[in-house]
């Protein structure tokens, strides 16, 4: 009799113990793996909301775009983002200006590779040209970005851009486009063009420069 208490003792502690155990411990071995793309403003009025801030945010002067970007939280600036995002961008095709003698040989090339993140990314083509009297362009070709605030081209040693040679403002985040390269920059340093949101010190795409053949040669 005693027996039979026991077992039917042990039995209900088990009952009790058993799931108890595998509730608190067994989690402790299961990952639970999400991924979330960033939040995205999916009506019209939210849209409307995010450009008008966008357009405030142009309406400032350089300086103050800067400072002003570096204290937003990064809520605001992904508004700001997105609706420069939603907003028309600029189209741009230029054609190298080459006077009459002079040649133009590509010396470096390379292919953007955007972010990609629903609100920052470049893609396109990117060229160094350089004329037969030195002076040498980045040419952007089949070029297009999501447009964003104060967008520059710079040639960086890193995506980061740590080190870099400005080149001036983005002309258009579509089209193709020149920008002069400065006298006596080391194209083998700074071999890294980026599409580069001044005010916020944000990547939207980058393309490494590969020499070419004939360059490589010389």
């Amino acid at each position: 009799m005693n027996r039979m208490k026991t077992k039917i003792i042990v039995i209900a502690i088990a009952v009790i113990v058993i799931p108890l155990a595998v509730y608190t411990v067994l989690p402790l071995f299961i990952n639970t793996e999400i991924n979330e793309p960033l939040p995205t403003l999916n009506n019209e009025n939210n849209d409307a909301a995010a450009i008008q801030e966008f357009n405030r945010f142009m309406e400032m002067g350089e300086q103050e775009r800067t400072e002003r970007g570096h204290q937003m939280s990064n809520e605001e600036r992904d508004m700001i983002m997105i609706g420069a995002a939603r907003s028309n961008g600029t189209t741009v095709n230029e054609d190298i200006t080459i006077t009459i003698g002079q040649e133009a040989s590509t010396a470096y090339t390379g292919e953007f590779v955007g972010v990609n993140d629903g609100i920052h990314n470049a893609e396109g083509q990117v060229k160094v040209l350089t004329l037969n009297d030195g002076t040498n362009f980045l040419r952007l070709e089949d070029f297009r970005a999501t447009n964003g605030p104060d967008l520059y081209v710079y040639l960086s040693t890193d995506k980061g851009a740590s080190d870099f040679v400005n080149l001036g403002r983005l002309k258009g985040n579509v089209g193709n486009q020149n920008y002069e390269i400065p006298e006596g920059t080391d194209l083998s340093k700074y071999d890294s063009a980026l599409i580069w949101c001044q005010a916020f010190s944000v990547l939207f795409g980058s393309a490494e420069l590969e020499p070419t053949n004939s360059s490589s040669s010389q």
